[in-house]
């Protein structure tokens, strides 16, 4: 029942401080001690994501002091308060005031531990709650870009630098990851979203009209043509042009297409008028169009056209700690939309979530948190055990194969020992600090192996 949620101790008593530090520390907990409380005010801030544990009697800035300033950074951050015999009165009007928890002298460890988990979990709920609130009020404004991960971090700061600068940008990345709403939000996020966002999948339109679609045509410019069609490129003038899955534009519009790049012009079907366009491209791919063995067919020089700006749209399993964040963002709008309540997270849809490698990245997780909702996804149950020794990956770099082999082996001590750290870091031989940072590396959610969500 251990849990690596960051405590914040305060104790003006070194002694208890380092008793109590210790005692949370093998519960698993990562502690962070303090004798002063305003030195541990300056660390704490409205995304600190764990637990205050503090005492009452405290020389300069007392514990109820420290509450008040505390709530005031953030109402929701759990406080729990240590008190003295005489002073439970006081801690229970505390707990009026916003206080989590209090616990008074002498306590049993198990006391103490018990109630920061508790906090702590709590704490990760407000905490999504808070990520949840932000995504749909981006949904409002067009469609999310969820994840804490680093790398998404930094593609979202990416995207703000570059929203406003009219550069053509290629997307690439697996089937849904996502481009599309990246390219959506770099719409979104420009001087040109007054103008049209104009999506056009270049892998789901016959040769035959894929020229008009992109073009436009005159009346009676082909057999067909009963009028005038303005085509997508000249729709989308003022505005974005999203040109998705790019790779599987014919030899021929490629041609066109590269003119219309350089010249920022059209020339519609069965006409000599040339019209200006103001646009901006992005263009996305599932395959690298920079390997020349991977491009194929694709035009080199178009491809270094395109590539400006190139930006890179991770598959969901180098970035497994946003699963569960994600999960519950499309679980509520499955909810809402289905007007169904979210059923209650089961142990088998924890271990998938936490374990399944999600080749269909965001929209196989979407799929699923929908089907979750609907009450139609087994419990997982009759899944495949894994080996009882990890297989050696066969594919990638070694780098990429050794961080897979790592995880696997991390993933499967874990559940040997049912979730417990103390074991688990004893069988692996590393440290503590070490063994809570190749979870967050891996996104290994330790609670899908708990003993506790077997019961």
């Amino acid at each position: 029942m251990t849990s690596s949620v960051p405590v914040i101790l305060i104790d003006d008593d070194r002694d208890l401080l380092k008793a109590t530090a210790q005692t949370l520390d093998l519960a698993g907990f990562a502690v962070r001690p303090f004798a002063a409380p305003l030195e541990a005010l300056q660390t704490i801030d409205r995304n600190f994501p764990g637990v205050v544990v503090s005492d009452i009697r405290m020389p300069r800035l007392d514990g109820l002091e420290l509450l008040a300033r505390i709530r005031a950074i953030d109402a929701d951050l759990p406080v729990i308060l240590v008190t003295g015999h005489g002073d439970i009165p006081m801690a229970v009007g505390a707990i009026q005031d916003g206080a989590y928890d209090f616990i008074a002298k002498p306590f049993a460890a198990d006391r103490l531990v018990q109630c920061v988990a508790r906090a702590g979990e709590k704490r990760n709920l407000v905490l999504d709650n808070r990520r949840l609130r932000e995504a749909q009020s981006s949904e409002e404004e067009g469609l999310p870009l969820i994840g804490q991960a680093p790398v998404m971090q930094r593609l979202r700061h990416t995207l703000r630098q570059i929203a406003d600068t009219d550069v053509d940008v290629l997307l690439t990345g697996e089937t849904g990851t996502g481009k599309e709403v990246v390219a959506s939000l770099l719409h979104r996020w420009s001087r040109r979203a007054r103008g049209h966002f104009v999506a056009l999948n270049c892998g789901a339109l016959p040769e035959q009209i894929m020229e008009s679609e992109l073009f436009g045509h005159e009346q009676g410019a082909f057999t067909g043509a009963q009028k005038r069609r303005i085509g997508r490129i000249e729709h989308s003038s003022g505005g974005t042009l999203f040109l998705d899955e790019i790779e599987s534009m014919p030899s021929g519009t490629q041609v066109q297409m590269l003119r219309v790049l350089e010249m920022r012009e059209v020339t519609p079907l069965g006409t000599n008028e040339v019209r200006p366009v103001d646009i901006r491209v992005v263009a996305a791919a599932k395959v690298d169009l920079g390997d020349p063995a991977e491009r194929r067919d694709f035009r080199e020089d178009l491809y270094y056209r395109l590539n400006v700006v190139s930006l890179f749209i991770p598959p969901l399993r180098e970035r497994r700690e946003d699963v569960p964040l994600l999960f519950r963002y499309f679980a509520q709008r499955a909810a809402s939309r289905f007007g169904r309540a979210v059923p209650e997270l089961t142990a088998a849809v924890n271990r998938h979530l936490a374990t399944h490698d999600w080749p269909g990245n965001v929209r196989e997780l979407g799929h699923f948190a929908e089907r979750f909702v609907l009450g139609l996804e087994p419990a997982h149950e009759d899944e495949a055990p894994l080996p009882s020794a990890p297989s050696m990956p066969q594919a990638g770099t070694l780098p990429d194969r050794l961080a897979r082999l790592e995880a696997e082996i991390i993933r499967q001590t874990l559940r040997e020992h049912g979730g417990d750290v103390r074991r688990s870091i004893e069988a692996l031989g590393i440290p503590r600090k070490t063994f809570y940072d190749k979870l967050q590396r891996h996104g290994i959610v330790r609670g899908a192996f708990a003993e506790r969500d077997e019961a």
